[in-house]
């Protein structure tokens, strides 16, 4: 099996399961058109993250790393009318880019983006105690990945779920010597995983359009 083959199977599962969508088509001509990197969710990939918020009953979701705000669309879309949807994002313009595309897509009611660094921003969130979140999508770098998880723990209930992107790097965080620094914070991502009783956690490995990665799956008790 190569890339061109997996190219291939998500086109036709995509072809298979989805509409066309003009808002989320819109959002990736203008990501690509303002220069942001084209590192958003594949589209079965995005639906999958809607169907799991609306398979929990989420209300409240908090994503980190919006991009251009592809993925944001998709998870603001699994929300009832009174619901909110945060997202963090790191550059100032990639957060100008996903506004435009969150209200072209009418979904500025329900979704805001918060400009800054994520931790920053997280630990602000626990000292002023904000009600915790239902689902939380992890999509930002990756070397900060064991602090995030040690942020939206604190701001989880029982029954909240969380999705972290981009996990097994091409098959790269199963080398325990790897030096790189996104392979080293997954890594620790998934002792902390492991030794949280608290939590109950899965990993699956995908190929695809996006080539070799994957995603775990945390629901807290």
């Amino acid at each position: 099996m190569n890339e061109q083959q997996w190219l291939a199977m998500d086109e036709y599962l995509c072809d298979r399961t989805q509409t066309p969508d003009a808002a989320l088509e819109a959002a990736l001509k203008s990501s690509a058109d303002e220069g942001l990197p084209a590192i958003n969710v594949a589209p079965n990939q995005g639906k999958l993250l809607q169907m799991l918020a609306q398979l929990r009953g989420a209300r409240r979701i908090l994503e980190l790393g919006t991009l251009g705000g592809y993925s944001t669309i998709w998870l603001a879309r699994a929300l009832p009318a009174d619901g909110t949807l945060i997202t963090l994002e790191a550059v100032e313009h990639h957060a100008s880019v996903a506004r435009k595309n969150i209200e072209r897509a009418g979904l500025s009611g329900v979704a805001s983006v918060i400009v800054g660094d994520a931790v920053d921003t997280l630990e602000s969130f626990v000292r002023d105690g904000i009600p915790p979140f239902d689902f939380i999508f992890l999509d930002a770098d990756k070397k900060s990945y064991p602090a995030y998880l040690r942020l939206v723990l604190r701001l989880s209930r029982p029954g909240t779920v969380i999705v972290a992107d981009n996990v097994i790097r091409s098959g790269r965080v199963a080398d325990v010597g790897s030096a790189d620094p996104d392979v080293i914070g997954v890594r620790k991502f998934f002792d902390m995983l492991a030794a949280d009783t608290h939590v109950t956690s899965t990993a699956i490995q995908t190929v695809g359009s996006k080539g070799w990665d994957g995603f775990s799956i945390s629901i807290v008790s």
